[in-house]
This record gives structure tokens, C-alpha cells and sequence, in this order.
């Protein structure tokens, strides 16, 4: 019986393409290419499955292109990439990687919120500039964190688990703006004194620290723009480790240029890796190139969980992750 072809959108750890291969005809990215959609679509003729990493464009188009597809499967939480009810309207599978990288991206999160509080980032190209000749009161004054109010727009996993870093570490009040409130037991949860829902333009206005965990959507665009700047306080900091077009980055490098907010710390970018290049020349900003989950062992758990689902799905289980699961009845799906 002939293995289902299986597209590797970029190059992974090999011993997961090993463990594919017994399952699959596999063709590699060892290069670690990125396909657009046309370079995309070449290679997926024939193919049953795709192995993606959230930056490729798996479009309705690309579904009707190729009616023998049957599982998108990514190694990453965010799947804003794919037209999942495109998949699910011709019956393929879509799974991503939700919960294995919550705590890594926590920690990256609170760091870089830190790093932005602290003009850590500033600092060190002070000094490794030489304009460090002496100690001064007021050389790189920040702004503190401890006793602080922090503010999560977005209280998923990863929202939770930086509010309790927050509130548990460093004795943060927390506040924060979900589209539905958390349960009372687990606001209750997030530390000593909980977590406490606000509407938006509350958070905007009370946080001392804002952190931004929220899925991208198209009613997500934006949702940080210049009005929701000019409702912050001009010492608050702003930081991202969400995905790029949740904050404008335009209207951002403008408030930060005009000290209408105090800093922000992007791990995420509009037009990644693209980065605007306003943002680029402020001292102000603390940029990283989108490192939230970047840790060896998380990467690993990340990739082995896009594995898990895509030898379930031709094995005959049942992939432990989809994201439309309503799909799962159709069969036959690789088998």
C-alpha cells in the first residue's frame, strides 16, 4: 500500500521527518524555504497532508487547488493562516499545538514586559556604546513592576499564565479585558488578590503595564491603534507577544516617538520579518524577532504535537488537537 505524500513547509528537528517517514512519503524543506502561494500549491500536487508552521498561506484557493488534501496539520497555537472553514467545508482535518508552549511564552512575555519597564534594551547599547563614564540619579530611570498594575488584553493560557508571574511574583494587581469574563474560581487563581475584569477602555486607562495575548482575527486588526494609545497613561508600557496586526505599528512608533506612551517591547510585527522602520530608529522599544516559544524543548514539544496529529489521522486514531473537530466523522481521511 502506497504511504500519503506529506509537504514539510519548513525544515524540522530530524527526528520527527524520521518518525513521519514511516508513515508517509515525505518531502522535506531541508532548506527551510518559505513558500508562497504559487511555490506552495507546485509542491502539494499529489500530497494528502501539510505540515505547516502558521506562515503559509493555506487559502481557499489552495483547497479547491487540491481536493486530495486531507490534513493541515501546525506546529504552532496561532492558525490565522489557514481558511479553516474552507478546510472544513471539503473535509480537512486542521490541527495546531495549543498548551505546549503556554508557560515558555509566559516567561518570554513577563521578560520582555520587564525589559521594556527597565529600558534594559536601551541600557545595553548605552554601554556597549561607551556612553557609560559614570553614575548619575536619573541615568535610565524606568518604571517599576512590582506593586504595579498589570494589563492583559487577552486572557487565554498564555494570558493567565502572565498574570499569575505578575501577581505571584512581584505583587501586581492584575486587570484585565477578555470578551467573556473568567470564571470567578479561576480570576481567583491568578494570585492573592485575583484578577479583576474591566471593560477595554478601562484596562487602556488603569494599566501600568499592558500585555497583549490575543488571538489574531480580523475584528482583532488593529486593535491597538492611535485611539487606544491616546487613552493610556503617558508612563505606561505596551507589550506584544500576541501577533503582529493586533497593534498598528505605525500609530504605535508615533506615540512612542512623541513620548505618548513611555515604551514598548514587540516580540511581534505587522509585516514580519519586516519590521517598520520607524520603530527601528527609537530608542524607546525593545524588538525581538518573534522568540515567544524558543526554547529547544518547547520547539520540540511544538513539532512532535503537529507529529502526533498527523499519524493519528493516517493511522486511524484520533489526532489529539484539532481545530475542527466537526470534520472527524468524515471519513475516510488518510486511510
Amino acid at each position: 500500500m502506497n504511504k500519503p505524500g506529506l509537504l514539510m513547509a519548513r525544515a524540522v528537528f530530524p527526528e520527527a521527518l524520521a518518525r513521519l517517514r514511516q508513515h508517509f512519503e515525505v518531502e522535506p524543506n531541508d532548506d527551510d524555504t518559505e513558500y508562497g502561494f504559487d511555490e506552495l500549491s507546485r509542491r502539494l500536487s499529489g500530497k494528502q497532508a501539510l505540515f505547516s508552521t502558521a506562515g503559509e498561506p493555506v487559502t481557499a484557493a489552495l483547497f479547491e487547488a487540491h481536493p486530495q488534501l486531507r490534513a493541515v496539520c501546525l506546529m504552532t497555537v496561532g492558525y490565522n493562516n489557514v481558511d479553516v472553514a474552507a478546510a472544513t467545508a471539503r473535509g480537512v482535518l486542521v490541527t495546531n499545538a495549543p498548551g505546549v508552549l503556554t508557560e515558555t511564552t509566559a516567561d518570554l512575555g513577563f521578560a520582555l514586559m520587564m525589559a521594556t519597564a527597565r529600558r534594559m534594551g536601551e541600557a545595553e547599547r548605552f554601554l556597549r556604546s561607551g556612553q557609560w563614564t559614570k553614575w548619575r540619579y536619573d541615568l535610565l530611570t524606568g518604571s517599576d513592576v512590582h506593586g504595579a498594575t498589570l494589563g492583559i488584553l487577552g486572557m487565554g493560557r498564555i494570558g493567565q499564565a502572565i498574570a499569575r508571574r505578575g501577581a505571584l511574583g512581584f505583587g501586581m494587581k492584575v486587570v484585565y479585558h477578555n470578551r467573556t469574563p473568567l470564571a470567578p474560581e479561576a480570576e481567583a487563581g491568578i494570585g492573592p488578590a485575583g484578577a479583576r475584569w474591566v471593560d477595554k477602555a478601562t484596562l487602556l486607562r488603569d494599566s501600568d503595564h499592558l500585555v497583549l495575548v490575543l488571538p489574531y482575527t480580523r475584528g482583532n486588526h488593529h486593535a491597538i491603534g492611535a485611539a487606544e494609545l491616546a487613552q493610556m497613561k503617558p508612563t505606561a508600557t505596551l507589550t506584544n507577544v500576541a501577533r503582529g496586526g493586533i497593534v498598528d505599528d505605525a500609530a504605535l512608533a508615533a506615540a512612542l516617538r512623541e513620548r505618548r506612551i513611555a515604551a514598548a517591547g514587540l516580540d511581534v510585527f505587522e509585516d514580519e520579518p519586516n519590521v517598520h522602520p520607524a520603530l527601528l530608529e527609537l530608542p524607546n522599544v525593545v524588538l525581538l524577532p518573534h522568540i515567544g516559544s524558543a526554547t529547544e524543548a518547547t520547539r520540540r514539544r511544538m513539532v512532535d504535537c503537529a507529529v502526533d496529529n498527523l499519524v493519528a489521522a493516517v493511522t486511524g486514531g484520533t489526532p489529539p488537537t484539532p481545530v475542527n473537530p466537526e470534520v472527524l466523522p468524515l471519513a475516510p481521511w488518510l486511510r
